[in-house]
């Protein structure tokens, strides 16, 4: 190598360092110190949902985190990403190719070529063996092949953060298509419960009727009130059967699985403490599509480089290193040595504008991602504030519907005794009857939504997620 490709190959070095474009600046939140609705937060566990302390609620999880496909489908993107930004990086480097061909030749004496050859004693017949190394190399000037490795990296880290979102979605689904398979249970338990006690209210009018103490209508409307109560019966068990196939589909199975476990009635699992932080301004690094969006931000950043560098020269150097020879005799010794080298300089002069076009289009790209990103980052606190509001009040329904429940318990009791005994009309017993349905099915809703509005708030704060980190 001569003394002036060193020099060029140094001069050219030190231009690369010039990197033309925007430097990326972090966005300023611009968010409040803490959370308008005041909710204690428990410490962020990537396990979160053990919290619930329902091991058959952990079971389904865990198999839905090894077989999810939603889960394969995004692992598969993030293998794609880092295979995008490894050739960015690799676009950096010099390409080397090395080539070997064998040739024999025999030259027709009909072609001016042919006969050209015999008159000059040129042979007819030959072999040619060639052999070599070829090398290429753009070297980056003004830094636009950086700013596409930049771009790619951070789409590889968006794309790592979509993946965290993706399990944080399926974790959260699971749960919540627990959380509804175990409210409506409770439903069904307290609709089966209700039949019971209205069957043998029919039973017991029934008897007085034949005994001249009661009226047809009051049977009439007792056998009303139990077939309402037996209508509420499908439709329970038409939800319950729909959360058991959703959770089938999330663990990667084909759905009416009937798992046993799902399909023997458990209690309503508490709300637990939520999970995470109770800084608003933790959600940049704390919600994996927050992250997300700040990634295709800086993605976007990078690709106004990209397109500035276009203005600028491309430098390029390729050379050549091997050996040919007519024959094999001669392959390996030092007349059969050929070198070449080039250096090639690309300047775009005139185009007609496209190289403006791109960079208005990059430029409109990143102003596109930061609204988005500020979109986002409210939309999740608006996630967060609803869901602490939905869990506070959620848990003071539940207090005050037991309390209704133990009541109206008391009152039908109450009145099914002085019904015994012939001092109140048949109309009490079956308002009591009402009532205490109407009262423990709302409990029974109540203890779910509670348990979800807990599950909503891990999951709005981030769950277990942690920028630069792939779990949920």
């Amino acid at each position: 190598m001569t003394p002036r490709i060193i020099v060029a190959l140094l001069l050219s070095s030190a231009l690369s360092a010039c990197v033309v474009g925007p430097k990326y600046t972090p966005p300023v939140a611009g968010l409040t110190q803490a959370y308008v609705t005041d909710q204690p937060l428990a410490a962020a566990d990537p396990q979160w949902w053990h919290s619930f302390g329902d091991p058959v609620l952990d079971t389904i999880v865990e198999r839905a985190l090894a077989q999810n496909y939603d889960l394969a489908a995004a692992a598969a993107r993030i293998q794609q990403a880092r295979a995008l930004a490894g050739g960015a990086t690799a676009r950096l480097l010099p390409t080397v190719d090395a080539a070997g061909s064998a040739e024999a030749d025999h030259q027709s004496l009909h072609t001016p070529f042919g006969i050209a050859s015999n008159e000059l004693g040129f042979p007819r017949n030959y072999e040619l063996y060639q052999a070599g190394v070829q090398a290429s190399w753009e070297l980056d000037l003004f830094g636009g092949l950086t700013r596409r490795q930049q771009a790619a990296r951070a789409q590889l880290s968006g794309t790592i953060a979509d993946a965290a979102a993706v399990r944080l979605g399926v974790e959260a689904e699971t749960v919540d298509a627990y959380l509804q398979l175990r409210g409506a249970q409770a439903q069904l338990q307290v609709a089966q419960a209700q039949y019971t006690v209205a069957d043998n209210l029919v039973t017991l009018i029934s008897q007085r009727e034949a005994q001249g103490l009661s009226a047809p209508r009051d049977v009439l409307r007792a056998t009303g009130d139990r077939d309402g109560v037996a209508a509420r019966i499908p439709r329970l068990n038409r939800a319950i059967a729909a959360q058991i196939n959703a959770i089938d589909v999330l663990t990667g199975q084909q759905a009416g699985g009937a798992d046993p476990a799902l399909a023997q009635v458990a209690a309503i699992p508490a709300p637990p403490q939520p999970s995470g932080s109770a800084i608003p301004a933790d959600l940049m690094r704390r919600r994996p599509d927050v992250v997300a969006a700040e990634s295709q931000m800086v993605a976007a950043n990078a690709q106004i480089g990209a397109a500035l560098s276009k203005y600028y020269p491309h430098l390029s150097f390729s050379g050549l290193l091997g050996v040919a020879s007519v024959g094999g005799t001669s392959f390996l010794g030092g007349g059969a040595v050929q070198t070449t080298g080039q250096a090639a300089l690309r300047w775009r002069l005139f185009d007609f504008g496209r190289i403006d076009a791109e960079v208005k289009q990059a430029r409109g790209h990143k102003a596109e991602t930061m609204a988005q990103y500020r979109a986002t980052l409210l939309h999740a606190t608006a996630d967060v504030e609803n869901a602490m509001v939905a869990l506070t009040q959620g848990r003071n329904e539940v207090t005050i519907r037991q309390q209704q429940v133990a009541a109206l318990t008391r009152s039908r009791d109450q009145a099914q005794q002085a019904y015994g005994v012939g001092t109140v009309a048949l109309i009490e017993v079956l308002d009591a009857d009402r009532a205490l349905l109407e009262a423990s099915d709302e409990l029974a809703q109540a203890r779910a939504m509670a348990a979800r509005a807990s599950l909503a708030t891990t999951r709005a704060l981030g769950g277990g997620y942690t920028q630069g980190t792939t779990h949920g």
